[in-house]
């Protein structure tokens, strides 16, 4: 890759990099759908920030294709209940806007329970942000979950419910 293409590199980037962790660097925004060749949106993963009644923020991460069963979360994460995080509140408790959370900057952070949807295991890779908007990293989804201390859950509503 030549000079002027490199992208700067994010925190996640660095953070990364220091531990020693493959990744592949990305210039991309899922929000506005602007993909580039080869990169599929059942690729790239969202990552959302809810509360829970009992243990607080709860860390979810699956397809952007498909919706999160807070119930399925709420259950293996040990609450009754959890809710999305209100956007103005988001900031002050993950330290991202909406559209830039990632579990790695999180997880440096904070020591939220994380949980990645199963399918990004049986994929073995997938994107995430990288704390930027329009930026993110193609990563092996078991060394993400290692890194921040994720576990692999099934988190998406059944299709039919």
């Amino acid at each position: 890759m030549s000079k002027k293409n490199k992208l700067k590199k994010t925190l996640v980037d660095q953070i990364l990099d220091k531990a020693k962790i493959e990744h592949d660097s990305l210039a991309l925004n899922a929000i506005e759908g602007n993909l580039p060749e080869g990169i599929l949106e059942v690729d790239i993963f969202k990552t959302l920030a809810l509360i829970g009644d009992k243990t607080g923020p709860v860390i979810g991460i699956l397809p952007i294709t498909e919706h999160l069963s807070e119930k399925k979360l709420a259950k293996i994460s040990g609450n009754k209940k959890v809710s999305m995080i209100p956007q103005k509140d988001l900031e002050k408790t993950t330290g991202y806007v909406h559209g830039a959370n990632n579990p790695v900057g999180i997880r440096q952070k904070h020591n939220f329970p994380i949980y990645i949807d199963q399918i990004a295991l049986e994929k073995g890779t997938m994107i995430v942000s990288a704390g930027e908007l329009g930026r993110s990293i193609r990563i092996n989804s078991q060394s993400l979950a290692d890194f921040v201390k994720a576990e692999f859950a099934d988190l998406t509503e059944a299709k039919n419910d």
